[in-house]
């Protein structure tokens, strides 16, 4: 038998590399993001991290502590040029600096974006300053949203919420009826709704609820994959997602 041996030729440049940790639980962000940029020269590869029930503020502290973990695991030894970290209430009881540090301990010099720090300049990038929100959450992660929003000089105008305890309960809420739930929120004294959870299935109704609702609507998925093409430099046009990708 003839062997042949053939020096291989690498691939020298790549697309840039985007890194998403998404809770276990969650059902909705990886088929968001696919969506989205589908067809796009963007790489998209994921990890999940382990979620924990009852959603409570000490619950979402302790999902960070594998974030180092996870992290390393999504192209171990490469470098990813972001990643994005799905969960925005975890965030909150976290805080940004933490996740951040847990990230770049596994991939130094990597570009974090988190649901809420998007949703942050997503809202400066639209001046928005009166807020309607709605969640899915129950009243104590409501009450760290609302005072995340209260230290960025957010007002907040109203908060409408499910009063979910669990995440994997979130994600089986239908679209068509949070359509009919969001559209009914009174936004006279709102710049904007904002729809938190990254297991909301929010994303593929929001161009359609802004049209009905005539204001700007927000959600966790759609800012931080905005946010994510924003980090990576990715200039070109997205439609169909709402009036956020126009900025």
């Amino acid at each position: 038998m003839k062997l042949t041996k053939i020096k291989p030729e690498f691939i020298k440049k790549h697309n840039p590399r985007v890194g998403l940790i998404t809770l276990a639980s969650d059902f909705r962000i990886e088929k968001d993001f696919n969506n989205v940029i589908y067809g796009k020269e963007i790489d998209l590869y994921c990890n999940r991290i382990q979620s924990y029930n009852p959603l409570t503020t000490e619950m979402l502290k302790k999902m960070a502590d594998d974030i180092p973990k996870v992290t390393k695991n999504i192209l171990p030894d490469q470098k990813l040029d972001c990643v994005a970290y799905g969960c925005t209430s975890g965030t909150i009881a976290a805080g940004y600096s933490t996740i951040f540090e847990k990230v770049n301990l596994a991939k130094p010099n990597t570009k974090v974006t988190t649901p809420i720090t998007s949703t942050i300049n997503a809202l400066k990038a639209l001046k928005i300053e009166k807020l309607s929100i709605f969640t899915p959450y129950t009243n104590e992660i409501n009450q760290s949203v609302i005072n995340y929003f209260k230290k960025e000089k957010i007002n907040i105008s109203e908060l409408t919420y499910f009063d979910i305890a669990s995440d994997l309960d979130i994600g089986k809420v239908n679209p068509e009826y949070l359509f009919d739930a969001l559209s009914k929120i009174d936004l006279n004294n709102s710049d904007a709704l904002f729809v938190s959870c990254t297991a909301l299935p929010v994303l593929s109704i929001i161009k359609d609820l802004e049209k009905k609702m005539g204001k700007i609507v927000l959600s966790s998925n759609q800012t931080l994959i905005w946010d994510t093409l924003k980090q990576i430099d990715f200039k070109n046009e997205v439609v169909g997602y709402g009036e956020l990708f126009n900025n």
